[in-house]
């Protein structure tokens, strides 16, 4: 971005004149009675050029600005901070993870499915461990491979889409596998709610067929981009080994079992901004709004919007309300030393562990989004689930107007 703005049909910089603001006043008083008095028409009218002062703007965080624009000396937008997002392939997908709920109950559809990708479309199938043991009891499978159970973290270096089977669980669950980048992810309503899920599992072949083959027409398939907390507990402000963690959802820290009442204090980017009193306090994401967040009385948000949610758990204060942060936000969430008990700490709903005093969660937005795939787009899918899972909004239609003819 340029340091400053020249104005237009101005050769150099015009020089200061003295006197000012009152100067200026005067000189236009002037011009204004010999006006009134001189026997002439004024001029035409033109319109005067700005007379303010040139700037610029820059963000903190290093990066360009370019959705703000200075034009003129006038502040705008280029264009809103989120949009639609369409994913097309350069190159065909080659191996898909499929992942389904644990039981017995979605094998036959999970063999289903990876057999269509296999046989007819070319596409290798992974499986998790546990459930390629149990494959391998059925026989005629052996297309169908597994990755090292110890080793989940090359499945970000071959996977190129993931399907899943079930409910909001396994896409979850699909997130925890992935701790830094997540391929594509379709997942089809097998569930009990399946808030996140919106392709119905008859129409698998239309579905996976758009997704495999975007790159060859001039439409691809629209994703939401779901936000991420990248989560690390500390020890007297020092990061602990093997406790970072990406959560999809939301993280909570809360009492436990313990009788008193939380003590936690809260701090973005080293300030202190409130000392919270009460069951517990959750940071949330957008994709987490709808879930344990709405159930403490936060806000539902659309699943694009960049930011952070900020909900108190049963507070011990009635003017203790929900928050909405920016995404760019920095948390920390500390138990102090003063404090009555110890906290606990849990990542979308897992990992459940203790907080002891002077211990504390960082919490900041992960670079690694979600992207799930739309069975429309990303409004459209999410408005439907409102209605479908939570009946967002549904009543009695009220009668209308009757009119009497005379």
């Amino acid at each position: 971005m340029e340091r400053g703005l020249v104005r237009r049909g101005a050769s150099k910089r015009p020089q200061k004149r003295g006197g000012g603001v009152p100067q200026a006043l005067g000189e236009a008083q002037a011009k204004s009675r010999s006006a009134m008095v001189s026997p002439t028409p004024p001029p035409t009218l033109r319109k005067s050029r700005r007379d303010k002062a040139e700037m610029y703007i820059v963000r903190t965080d290093g990066f360009t600005c370019n959705r703000e624009i200075v034009q003129d000396s006038t502040l705008k937008f280029a264009h809103p901070s989120t949009q639609q997002q369409m994913l097309m392939w350069k190159t065909r997908p080659k191996r898909a993870l499929v992942l389904k709920k644990l039981g017995d109950e979605l094998l036959p559809q999970l063999l289903e499915l990876s057999e269509f990708l296999f046989q007819e479309e070319g596409i290798a199938v992974l499986v998790e461990p546990h459930v390629h043991r149990r494959i391998a009891k059925e026989g005629g499978y052996d297309f169908v491979d597994t990755f090292p159970e110890k080793n989940a973290g090359i499945l970000e270096d071959i996977v190129d889409f993931v399907v899943c089977l079930g409910g909001d669980g396994v896409i979850l669950h699909s997130s925890s596998l992935f701790k830094r980048a997540i391929p594509p992810v379709i997942s089809f309503n097998l569930g009990s709610m399946g808030f996140l899920t919106s392709h119905r599992f008859k129409h698998y072949r239309e579905d996976l067929k758009s997704l495999i083959y975007g790159e060859q027409g001039l439409e691809g398939v629209f994703i939401t981009l779901r936000m991420r907390l990248r989560c690390q507990i500390c020890r007297e402000g020092e990061p602990l080994p093997g406790k970072t963690f990406e959560v999809m959802n939301e993280v909570v820290i809360d009492r436990g079992a313990n009788p008193f009442l939380s003590m936690i204090e809260c701090y973005e980017r080293g300030r202190l901004i409130t000392k919270v009193q009460a069951d517990g306090v959750m940071v949330a994401t957008p994709t987490g709004s709808t879930a344990y967040s709405v159930a403490a009385g936060g806000s539902m948000v659309h699943p694009t919007v960049p930011c952070m949610l900020f909900t108190p758990i049963c507070p011990h204060s009635l003017s203790f309300r929900p928050v909405i942060l920016p995404d760019s936000a920095e948390l920390e969430l500390k138990i102090p030393h003063d404090s009555r008990s110890t906290g606990w700490v849990c990542f979308d709903g897992k990992w459940k562990q203790e907080l002891n005093r002077g211990d504390s969660v960082a919490i900041k937005m992960s670079e690694f989004p979600m992207p799930t795939v739309n069975k429309s787009d990303q409004t459209n899918d999410w408005f439907a689930s409102l209605v479908r899972c939570l009946s967002w909004n549904e009543r009695l239609e009220q009668g209308g107007r009757t009119v009497e003819w005379d």
